[in-house]
């Protein structure tokens, strides 16, 4: 995760279209393809039992993309740690 609010138990994961593998702006190598399909699946894997891990002790996990909004995105997670701390 990138960011904690350990006091609402929120973490936001702040995910690269190319590295996380963006399923709008995600990008498959064409040069020693099968390595890097293989690395940016591992990705995906990490962050979804991350994700899991995280849940399961009690967290929200929001997750913000690169594409997103800013201004957007600051302020849902701004909500999700009012509304946690509630």
């Amino acid at each position: 995760m990138d960011i904690a609010f350990p006091s609402a138990r929120v973490a936001v994961d702040v995910r690269g279209c190319y590295w996380h593998g963006c399923s709008i702006h995600g990008t498959a190598p064409k040069a020693n393809a099968e390595w890097w399909r293989a690395k940016l699946d591992a990705n995906r894997e990490r962050d979804a039992d991350t994700a899991r891990r995280l849940e399961e002790a009690g967290w929200l996990v929001v997750v913000a993309w690169e594409h997103d909004d800013p201004v957007t995105t600051a302020a849902l997670i701004a909500e999700t740690v009012r509304t946690r701390h509630a």
